[in-house]
Parts: structure tokens; sequence; C-alpha cells
């Protein structure tokens, strides 16, 4: 369909992806860990829909451009490597009642207001799509499975674009909800809070360092 080749293949190697750890499963988990399972769930949508624009990109033609461009790229990296630094940096020094911005009372009500749910969907939209690794994972992963000759190849991105979204939710969601259920009864205690919320804005502050390191 629409010149896709070794379909079969393509989804064990996104399921391969999706449960190594890596910097989107990081941000996710400490997320949850930090501030519950509504944050959690927020940002793995605002990740997920990042991967929406990768795919799009990717079946226009501008991640391969974007790739190909040094200085785009180091911009990009930067960019990323600062927003999640501040991120970081602010969940760390937060006071306990500033950090925990989305309770989860039980399993019950996501966030207090429609403005903490924009910004843990907007943050974890932002750290996915200025994630110049991101980018050339999609350059270099999807094409080996979309055929030169066909003739409909954006078609071809886009559909395998939605298979590997798709699969990427259903696990998003399944670490969400592994994290907060495990820190759930340690996260109500303020001291404990206190501590989770260093330990997961330092471990955020350690991913920009590394992303910023990063070699092409």
């Amino acid at each position: 369909m629409f010149g896709i080749v070794h379909f079969p293949f393509f989804v064990a190697a996104v399921f391969l992806l999706n449960v190594t750890p890596g910097p989107d499963t990081a941000y996710i988990v400490g997320r949850s860990v930090a501030q519950g399972r509504g944050a959690g769930l927020m940002s793995a949508l605002g990740i997920c829909t990042g991967c929406c624009v990768h795919t799009i990109a990717c079946a226009f033609g501008l991640t391969a451009l974007l790739a190909a461009s040094a200085t785009a790229f180091t911009v990009i990296k930067f960019a990323g490597a600062i927003y999640l630094i501040y991120l970081g940096a602010r969940l760390a020094f937060a006071s306990p009642s500033k950090a925990r911005a989305a309770p989860d009372e039980a399993g019950a009500g996501l966030v207090q207001g429609s403005r903490p749910l924009k910004q843990l969907y907007l943050q974890g939209f932002w750290t996915n799509v200025l994630n110049p690794k991101v980018v050339l994972f999609f350059v270099s992963f999807f094409p080996q499975f979309v055929s030169n000759e066909s003739d409909h190849k954006a078609l071809a991105f886009l559909t395998l674009g939605g298979v590997f979204v798709t699969m990427s939710v259903v696990w998003c969601v399944f670490l969400v909800w592994v994290a907060s259920s495990v820190t759930r009864r340690l996260g109500g205690k303020p001291v404990v809070k206190k501590w989770l919320d260093r330990v997961v804005g330092s471990a955020f502050v350690g991913l920009g360092l590394r992303l910023a390191a990063m070699q092409r």
C-alpha cells in the first residue's frame, strides 16, 4: 500500500524502539513521578504530537533538508538543550505547592484549570520537536520502509507515521500508568515529594546537557 515495504519489520522495530529507554521515556516518567498521572499523560500527548510534526516534515522532505544543514541542526540542538535545562531547573527549585502542577487524587482530575493542561502539553511537544535526534531518526529510519519506485511516497510516510504515533501513544500511556502508580503514595509526602522534584529536575538538566554535547 502506497509503496510501503517490510511493514511487519517496521512494526517490530517501532515496538523495540518504544520499549528501549530514551530521552522521551525519561521525560514522561519524570513528569509522572514528579507531578502525577495527569502531568504524565499531557506530556506524553505533547511528545506524540511532536512526532506527528516530524512525520509531516519527513513526508514532504523538510526533515531531510534540516538534517543536511549543520547550522539548522546546531540551532535546534541548543534550543532543545536550553529548554530542557530550563524545565529541569524550574522543577528542581520550585516550591512544593507550585511543583505539582497536576494533582492526581485517586486517578481523578488531570489538573486544575486549562492553563496547566496546555502548559504541560506544550512542554512535552517542544521537547520532542526541538530534539534533533528525532529529526535524524525520522530521516534515516522511515525511508527504509518506502519503495523508491512508489508514486505515493508522501502518503507512505504519513501512513507509517500514523502507525508509529499510535503505537507510541499506547506505550506512553502504559509508562505513565506504571510510573504514577508506583510513586503516588510517596508523592503525597511533602519531604519525599520535594526530593522527587529535585531528582527529576536534575535528570532533565542532565538530558539537556547531554543533548547540547551531542554530535551529528
